[in-house]
């Protein structure tokens, strides 16, 4: 019979979440993290754990099939009051504020030498075939091959106007120390490549696997790219969010720089002009965006396409022997979501207040609204001239956030964590004539939508051939005046104890039955 690995934890150890490695002892002494010494396979099976226990602790697998060398960590973020804990934060509302602080705050990152930078403990520069090093997952039995999905792409310097970017990209290595290399397009590496893309020299850049938590929050932010522009430093905003400055290193075989707290990393040139197809499947039939790759964020299959090229020049990792960890996510599940919601929230909030400061309130994107597909805003007028504003928001939303859907604005009588509350606030206070907004049709969107993919018609799924509708903005907010109007009930719960008249144990057994909305509304007295 297989058996899980139980270890005691060990209270009071210092938190340390300038490394993945830190940040994983530290959990484990929090009582935040499921271990075990079962062999896991990474076809498959680490995804299917991971959505077994999906929004719960993390999971680390101290033995992976074919990769005697390698732990896997996964569901890392999935919680969202883990990443509130990990990094001080008092909630949501504290989360997005403080985020939205250190993204126009950063801290400036800190070269150290290559002697001192964990991530080139060992450096292989002969045998490369990458797959050997670096744990490929199948999430699905839908796709038809492993891919590596985890990677995030470094580059510093003059290729980012000065900055620096930290982005996921992901890759399947077909051909040893050459696999392609995917780039959302309107994304910053996107911005990299169209820019070099006639360049005789092919790109320098490393990727990163293994970082620090503060990293991995950055690298999934995208599409916020007025707050986040390029010439940015991205990474410097990651040591904001830890509270200090993360260490680079120059790489070892070209003119890049890597995140030195990484377990991995993967050196290399980027060929934008060398585009090949991201699975065997795609390259046979001659389509792109026809067959099915890994899931994507919009909750539907990803699809394979022709891709740029990263041809490796050299792995460099943590020693072997302290069994360097490699941080495996499955798309579309709470630790993608998180990552790639968290820091978004923080720029649509930023956003927001520097159009017109002191209106909005709130930013959120639910799970349901997938990562980049929409969001919901809450807004507090303060008198009669800013009925409006709300509206100038969403349509800068629906602007600035390629492929956006839908974006929705209610008023501070709202609860934006509750989707009962904005259902029944779309049902209450939206006039289907006025209050829908629909600012860009005909822009600029995602192909990971299938309804985008579909207007391509039957010319291949790609970018080039699709066709945005738009997105939706919905003023559900409460016009300025109108107040008493849209008054809500406010039952005496602050005034009447259950306590006076029940033990608490029944009352404790009476609240266990309570789900969904009227748990919100009991706490309200709405």
């Amino acid at each position: 019979m297989a058996t899980v690995v139980v270890e005691t934890n060990k209270p009071g150890l210092k938190k340390d979440v300038t490394s993945l490695r830190g940040t994983l002892e530290w959990l484990d002494s929090e009582g935040d993290l499921l271990k075990t010494d079962v062999e896991v396979d990474p076809d498959l099976e680490i995804t299917g754990i991971q959505k077994h226990l999906d929004g719960g602790p993390a999971v680390l697998f101290n033995r992976v099939k074919s990769k005697p060398h390698a732990r896997a960590v996964t569901n890392l973020l999935a919680d969202l009051s883990v990443i509130d804990k990990m990094f001080g934060w008092q909630g949501p509302k504290d989360r997005t504020r403080k985020l939205a602080y250190a993204l126009t705050h950063p801290i400036s990152p800190i070269e150290i030498p290559q002697s001192e930078a964990s991530c080139q403990q060992e450096v292989i520069t002969d045998d490369l075939d990458v797959n050997k090093y670096i744990t490929a997952i199948r999430h699905t039995a839908l796709e038809p091959e492993l891919t590596i999905g985890s990677g995030i792409s470094c580059v510093v310097g003059p290729y980012f106007t000065g900055g620096s970017h930290i982005g996921y990209n992901r890759m399947n290595f077909r051909w040893g120390n050459v696999g392609t290399f995917q780039a959302s397009p309107g994304s910053h590496m996107w911005q990299i490549i169209t820019e070099h893309y006639k360049d005789e020299k092919p790109i320098p850049l490393t990727m990163c696997f293994g970082v620090p938590p503060a990293c991995t929050m950055i690298a999934g932010g995208g599409f916020d790219y007025v707050i986040l522009p390029k010439g940015c430093d991205e990474i410097g905003v990651a040591g904001a969010i830890q509270g200090s400055p993360i260490h680079l290193v120059k790489a070892r075989t070209v003119d890049a720089w890597a995140i030195a707290e990484s377990e991995y990393v993967l050196e290399g040139y980027l060929y934008p002009r060398d585009k090949r197809f991201e699975t065997a499947e795609a390259e046979e039939s001659g389509k792109q965006g026809k067959h099915f790759f890994h899931p994507e964020w919009a909750g539907y299959m990803g699809k394979a396409y022709k891709a740029p090229t990263l041809h490796v020049t050299a792995v460099t990792m943590r020693r072997r022997e302290s069994r360097p960890l490699i941080y495996l996510l499955g798309v579309h599940m709470a630790d993608d979501n998180n990552i790639d919601t968290s820091v978004r929230e923080a720029a649509i909030f930023e956003l927001c207040d520097r159009l017109q400061p002191g209106i909005i309130q709130d930013v959120n994107i639910p799970y349901c609204m997938t990562d980049w597909g929409g969001c919901i805003i809450q807004v507090k007028k303060r008198n009669k001239i800013e009925e409006g504003w709300q509206r100038n928001f969403l349509a800068a939303i629906l602007s600035c956030s390629q492929g956006m859907r839908l974006a929705i604005a209610v008023s501070e009588d709202v609860d934006i964590y509750s989707m009962d509350d904005i259902i029944w606030c779309l049902t209450t206070r939206v006039n289907p004539h006025t209050d829908i907004l629909n600012p860009l049709p005909g822009g600029i969107g995602q192909t990971f939508q299938p309804a985008e993919r579909m207007t391509a018609g039957e010319k291949d799924w790609t970018a080039s051939n699709t066709r945005f509708e738009g997105g939706m903005g919905i003023d559900a907010t409460v016009p300025y005046g109108y107040e008493q109007d849209f008054h809500r009930p406010v039952y005496p719960v602050d005034r009447v104890d259950p306590l006076k008249f029940f033990p608490a144990s029944d009352v404790e057994r009476a609240k266990q039955r309570m789900r969904g909305w009227v748990e919100v509304l009991a706490r309200t007295g709405r």
